[in-house]
This record gives structure tokens, C-alpha cells and sequence, in this order.
């Protein structure tokens, strides 16, 4: 694995933009999402409350020569939201896949440049039970808008256990790696809308 920055080493602007979490878990995984995620606390978004919030956003451009001349615009976005919840349940979890849905209807722009928009909702549990690892593990819910000219959307769910170092998420949530701080995070391979110039840090 190749070296990593730490916290100390981002520029002062940066590390003063992050708030401090009480929660010392949430605060560690902010650790490993300020690199490529605007946060935020004490969020609220569809009637409900998110302890952590998180913005991330990808352009892709390709040049002709001179950057005036740009081709295959595509812009990339994730909208995270993550809190502590002590007893998750399947409806609650069909719940946040439904406001996935009104927050697409809010935020996603379906037009040439639009490549996808990811809602994860992220849950820090004290168990998970056999029937939410059921629901959650191969689970996918992604639109596609105009046949996919205008790029798709998706729903992710993680429900994560920190006390017990397990977890489970659904197919496309790359984000759970930021909060299994016990596993090391991997290094991506570089591609075309390649989410992360880097990947999250320890």
C-alpha cells in the first residue's frame, strides 16, 4: 500500500472546515472522509436528523488541444448521511430507500453532463440482526434516467456494528470502507470518473 497523508498534513483551511464529533467513531471516520467529502453535523434532510452529512463531487473533462475546447463533460456527485441507530429495522431501511428517491426528485440535474448521483444512508447500529443483513447485502436500487443518456442514480444502505467490527452493505456502497476503521482501506485503481483521486485515509 502505497504512503498516506494524515490529517495534520492537509492545509490548515481544510482541517478548520471539518467540525469535531462528540462520537469519538463518527469523528474518526470524518478522518477518513474530509479528503474527498464536504461535512457537516447535526444534519436534517426528509423530516429526519443525521448526526454526519457529507457532499462529494467528481468532473470529468477531456481537452482537444486546449482546455476551451472540452469534450465528454460527466459530473459525479454522492450525497451521504449517517447516524447512530440502535435498532434498525427493514421498514426503516425501505424508509430511507423511499427518501433516496424524493431527494433524487431534489437534487439530480438528468441532463448530457450527468453521469450518476449516489444517496447513502449509513447506520450505526448495536446489532444486526439476520434479517437486516438479509435486506442489505446484494441489495441494488439504481435509475436510470433517459435510458441512461442522462446518466442514473442510486440508493445505498450500510449498517454498520463499530463495537463488534462487522457490517454489511449493499453492492455499490464503496463508502462503507470509510467506516470499518478496523480494516485497512484499499487502494483504487485509476479509470474513467474514477471517484477518488485518492481513497479514503487511516
Amino acid at each position: 500500500m502505497s504512503e498516506r497523508a494524515t490529517p495534520d498534513e492537509l492545509p490548515a483551511e481544510i482541517r478548520e472546515a471539518v467540525p469535531d464529533w462528540d462520537d469519538e467513531y463518527l469523528d474518526r471516520v470524518s478522518d477518513r472522509l474530509m479528503y474527498n467529502y464536504d461535512l457537516e453535523k447535526h444534519y436534517r434532510a426528509g423530516g429526519q436528523r443525521w448526526d454526519l452529512y457529507g457532499e462529494m463531487r467528481v468532473r470529468s473533462q477531456k481537452q482537444f488541444f486546449h482546455p476551451a475546447l472540452s469534450y465528454a463533460d460527466h459530473e459525479a456527485e454522492e450525497y451521504l448521511f449517517a447516524r447512530r441507530e440502535s435498532t434498525p429495522t427493514v421498514a426503516g431501511l425501505e424508509h430511507l430507500v423511499d427518501l433516496g428517491h424524493e431527494l433524487a426528485d431534489e437534487h439530480v440535474v438528468a441532463d448530457e453532463e450527468h453521469f450518476g448521483t449516489d444517496f447513502t444512508f449509513v447506520l450505526a447500529a448495536d446489532e444486526l440482526p439476520d434479517d437486516i443483513r438479509e435486506f442489505v447485502d446484494g441489495f441494488r436500487d439504481r435509475t436510470l434516467l433517459k435510458f441512461g443518456y442522462h446518466g442514473h442514480y442510486e440508493v445505498n444502505l450500510v449498517v454498520v456494528v463499530p463495537e463488534k467490527e462487522t457490517h454489511v452493505a449493499s453492492e455499490a456502497a464503496d463508502v462503507a470502507e470509510a467506516f470499518t476503521l478496523w480494516d485497512d482501506v484499499t487502494t483504487p485503481e485509476e479509470g474513467f470518473l474514477s471517484r477518488f483521486a485518492r481513497r479514503f485515509w487511516q
